[in-house]
């Protein structure tokens, strides 16, 4: 006796009830042709997640409710089919200018046009980028239904994310009766979290003595990205299936119910590699926001140097070279070599090319500036003129032809304010916001040596990867000019910034103090930058996004 299961591995859209409900129904209808009589959807798939301050609105609560009852309605014909949906919930006042006093993350069982249960979510996260508890009550029940066939039926236990994290959900899930568990989520990508969630998991099946289904979100949302990677666990802790990462997938797991223990039998993804997963992140996260949000292409400014060169072939790989265009815009300072290795990435990668000179705009505002700066040097003002005025141009043809300006700065110059506000920080959307310097180094090395998405081409010329980084906004400028070496500043910025370490401990570490007071001195002083910088992908497990809020004015200085 077998009960076939299949996890709506799939990409929702936040705010998109009627379309999300009805990718939910398709999926149903398609895993019971298929023999499926359970379908588990991702945690407030209904919705979205997250969907942030909506939750607030009564009228947001109230339509997720009613496009809850309509996917049940749907799927009314449909025997012995048992659907949970997750979705928020809230009182059951019709009236929409009442506020809803108690909110849930929750997720409702369908079978045969009823929602036979209703279960909230117990542990409510509240770090990193999680901000549940503004939202929600935490609940306090335990939800066991049964799903399958007469003859074939499963007792299943449903928990939802973070109650899988702690001991007591599950333990009162198997006390209830439980046979099996089944997990709904929406947790975050970072490097390394698909195989911390397995890890996780079977703990609580260690503890328990239950098999489980971990049904898993995919897809981007504004700076987070959701990798997939569903898998279910026998009662061994043996990993019983893996589903693709980083795809939609309707992952089929056969639950065999005819043996002393149930066994779960499915197909197993084979393990991926820290950067396989961190270059799929970046490209369904520059996909999935430049399509939501309805841009019909990316535009961005190419340097010649290697930021720029790795956000132009993720763009590629994202969106197809038909829909980026790159412009080069060299100022008096730039070298013929960033023209020769702008040309020659645009044409391997096949994407539209400009070259817009900046000189006749920067001398036109030294020649306005002229008798203000009289007598005094040049420095960074001449510098941030240049930034802005290139950025001033790639707004401008975003404007004129619709397309999205992508930011090329690393997570290292956000950290350290080596950026211009309004300069190169202008645009919509900041590709490898949340990558190290080092870090950019390394995935430019490894998309050379991989194809990914079938381009046929190494895409970034060898020189920009080797030749010393520059800014190239006066004579003979190299970033380390006036920063530490980047394997130095990046392992500040993740001792301080990632991992809170106080300078004390980063120096007892073996760092000079001269380097660490000035890249932790630099991190204070440019957060003003960071709060006006665009939205980008998170891929550590701390970025400058949610999960950094440190106020601008601050004198503390540890």
């Amino acid at each position: 006796m077998t009960l076939k299961l299949c996890v709506a591995q799939l990409n929702f859209i936040v705010g998109d009830l009627e379309g999300n409900a009805q990718r939910i129904i398709a999926a149903a209808q398609d895993a019971y042709a298929d023999g499926a009589r359970l379908l588990l959807t991702p945690e407030l798939s209904i919705c979205g997640y997250a969907a942030e301050d909506l939750f607030l609105r009564p009228a947001f609560i109230h339509a997720c409710d009613d496009a809850v009852k309509s996917v049940a309605h749907a799927l009314a014909g449909l025997k012995d089919m048992t659907v949970v949906v997750g979705h928020p919930s809230g009182d059951d006042s019709r009236t929409r200018s009442v506020a809803v006093q108690n909110r849930f993350n929750a997720a409702s069982v369908l079978r045969e046009g009823q929602v036979v249960a209703t279960y909230a979510k117990r542990e409510l996260p509240n770090y990193q980028v999680f901000d549940e508890r503004r939202y929600f009550t935490p609940g306090g029940g335990v939800c066991v239904f049964e799903a399958g066939e007469e003859g074939a039926r499963v007792r299943v236990g449903l928990l939802i994310c973070e109650d899988a994290w702690f001991e007591e959900p599950a333990r009162l899930a198997r006390e209830a009766g439980a046979q099996m568990l089944a997990v709904i989520n929406a947790s975050p990508f970072h490097v390394g979290k698909g195989y911390e969630r397995e890890e996780m998991m079977r703990h609580r099946v260690n503890e328990t003595g239950l098999p489980l289904v971990y049904a898993h979100l995919v897809g981007g949302q504004d700076e987070v990205v959701f990798e997939g990677h569903s898998f279910a666990l026998n009662a061994d802790g043996s990993v019983a299936g893996r589903a693709p990462s980083f795809k939609e997938n309707c992952f089929v797991a056969l639950v065999d119910i005819a043996q002393p223990a149930i066994k779960i039998i499915a197909n197993v993804e084979p393990v991926r590699t820290p950067e396989q997963d961190l270059w799929d992140a970046l490209v369904l996260g520059v996909r999935d926001y430049v399509g939501k949000n309805g841009f019909p292409a990316a535009i961005l400014g190419l340097s010649g140097g290697i930021d720029s060169a790795l956000v132009l072939a993720i763009a590629v790989d994202a969106l197809g070279a038909d829909k980026v265009r790159a412009v080069m815009m060299p100022s008096p300072y730039t070298a013929d070599i960033s023209w020769l290795d702008a040309r020659e990435m645009a044409q391997r990668m096949g994407v539209r090319y400009d070259e817009i000179s900046i000189v006749p705009q920067f001398e036109a505002f030294k020649a306005s500036l002229a008798s203000e700066f009289a007598g005094r040097p040049e420095d960074t003002t001449e510098e941030n003129i240049q930034a802005r005025i290139r950025g001033t141009l790639l707004m401008a043809l975003s404007n004129k032809f619709g397309g999205i300006v992508l930011t090329t700065g690393n997570k290292s110059e956000m950290a350290t304010g080596y950026c211009t506000l309004y300069g190169d920080m202008a645009g919509g959307f900041a590709v490898i916001k949340d990558l190290a310097k080092t870090l950019v180094f390394k995935m430019a090395h490894w998309r050379n040596a991989h194809d990914p998405y079938g381009t046929g081409v190494s895409p970034i010329p060898e020189r920009i990867i080797t030749r010393p980084p520059s800014a190239e906004l006066r004579p003979d400028q190299k970033d380390q000019d006036s920063l530490p070496p980047y394997e130095v500043l990046d392992a500040i910025v993740d001792r301080y910034m990632e991992n809170d370490q106080s300078i004390e401990t980063i120096v007892s570490a073996g760092f000079a103090r001269a380097d660490v007071e000035k890249v932790t001195r630099l991190i204070k002083l440019n957060e003003y930058k960071r709060r006006q910088a665009p939205v980008g992908i998170r891929v550590t497990h701390r970025s400058f996004g949610k999960d950094w809020r440190y106020p601008i004015t601050n004198r503390f200085r540890a």
